[in-house]
């Protein structure tokens, strides 16, 4: 497969063997992963969370609890100022959700300054590779902070993987220093921009070409109004329609006018292969998060019922983004969930 990353002047956008699969406009308002310096507002026990003045017009919202056993700091004090991170911006009238368990990511690691956890990247299956770097992990980080090791790390030496991380900390105490010397609410470090973010969610799964563009070419341009459509129809006959709604994202597969050489069982499987590679794209192209509920066209054999499943983990195996398939629910369902950016 060859991956090309598009670099224009308003945009980003990824290609693979020349679909496009992800487009990402350039918005000079997105602040995800931005660190700032906020102080609590008002706290709501009754619902677990503060209100944080960030200095913005929108308080922000933090919850007063952090997951995983590893965070180190406790519950968090009203008045009290502290550096967070943005974890998802404001949307509608609703604040930027806040996070305490600052996250610093490069190409092969991830460093979490007020954390100890050491993980390894879930898409390395290898138990003698995983074991490994969970082991370099833990002296790297020598009990100073959390990491987790990306996917990259498996082909780099582990001299460079040493390097980003200690260049992550001594980032790190930067922005602390930076912080302890104001107690303003605002910006400390903006986050890095999305070029950068998508060379280091594709550096380990392979970067064929970087390229300077001013526009998309015509052939993605109609891919792209494709992906803004209702209804895509696949090349064989078949379609799926896709419909946002306020819990979720549901996605319908039909046979339309599919047509195959074999029975009506044969034609209902293909055509829900099919449909699988397509809904992978346009996932990841539009960007569709939380909750995904796919009502593929009905099949009685638990083995077709199989096929489809494994088929569809195979088309987001290349999405940089973590993407969870939970399989089949009682109704005949295929749920999915993939993690909001």
């Amino acid at each position: 497969m060859k991956r090309v990353i598009l670099n224009g002047p308003d945009f980003c956008a990824v290609t693979e063997d020349g679909r496009l699969t992800e487009y990402i406009p350039r918005d000079p308002k997105e602040k995800s992963g931005d660190i700032l310096l906020g102080r609590i507002d008002r706290m709501m026990p009754g619902m677990n969370c503060a209100f944080v003045d960030i200095g913005r017009r929108k308080n922000g919202f933090m919850p007063l609890e952090e997951n995983g056993k590893t965070f180190l700091e406790g519950r968090p004090k009203s008045g009290e100022t502290l550096i967070l991170q943005v974890r998802r911006e404001e949307t509608g009238e609703k604040g930027a959700f806040l996070t305490r368990d600052i996250t610093l990511a490069g190409t092969c690691v991830i460093l979490m300054p007020k954390n100890r956890y050491i993980g390894v990247s879930s898409r390395i299956a290898e138990e003698e590779q995983r074991e490994r770097l969970k082991q370099l992990g833990r002296e790297i980080a020598g009990d100073r902070f959390g990491l987790v090791l990306r996917h990259s790390s498996v082909t780099t030496m582990e001299s460079e993987i040493r390097n980003e991380a200690e260049a992550l900390w001594s980032e790190w105490k930067k922005i602390a220093s930076k912080a302890s010397e104001s107690s303003q609410p605002g910006t400390v470090l903006r986050a890095n921009g999305v070029m950068d973010s998508l060379k280091n969610d594709y550096s380990g799964r392979g970067i064929d070409e970087i390229r300077d563009a001013d526009e998309l070419p015509p052939d993605l341009k109609r891919q792209l109004a494709a992906a803004e459509g209702r209804t895509v129809r696949l090349a064989h006959g078949g379609n799926i329609v896709i419909d946002r709604c306020e819990a979720m994202t549901v996605i319908d597969v039909n046979t339309a006018s599919a047509v195959s050489s074999g029975d009506k069982e044969r034609t209902i499987l293909e055509t829900n292969l099919e449909a699988c590679e397509e809904i992978a794209i346009q996932v990841r192209v539009r960007d569709l998060a939380g909750i995904i509920v796919i009502d593929f066209i009905d099949m009685e054999a638990e083995t077709d019922q199989s096929l489809v499943c494994n088929r569809l983990k195979e088309c987001f195996e290349n999405d940089r983004i973590k993407t969870v398939i939970h399989g089949w629910t009682q109704l005949g369902l295929m749920e999915m969930t993939r993690k909001r950016r």
